[in-house]
C-alpha cells in the first residue's frame, strides 16, 4: 500500500494504493513497482479454498 515496512521509519500512507484506486477509476493503466506483502498471510486447509467463480 505504501512504502512503509517494519523498522524503516517510514510512515504508513497507502499512496500506492490511492494512486492505484484514482487510476482504475479513470480508467488508465496502472503502473509501479509491485512491492510484495509483509506479515501473516492466510492458509488453507484443501478443499476449503475461497471459490472466485461460483
Amino acid at each position: 500500500m505504501d512504502d512503509s515496512r517494519p523498522s524503516n521509519g517510514l510512515p504508513v500512507t497507502g499512496s500506492d494504493l490511492r494512486i492505484a484506486i484514482d487510476s482504475v477509476l479513470a480508467g488508465k493503466e496502472i503502473v509501479g513497482e509491485q512491492k510484495p506483502s509483509i506479515g501473516c498471510n492466510i492458509k488453507w486447509k484443501p478443499g476449503n479454498e475461497p471459490s472466485y467463480f461460483g
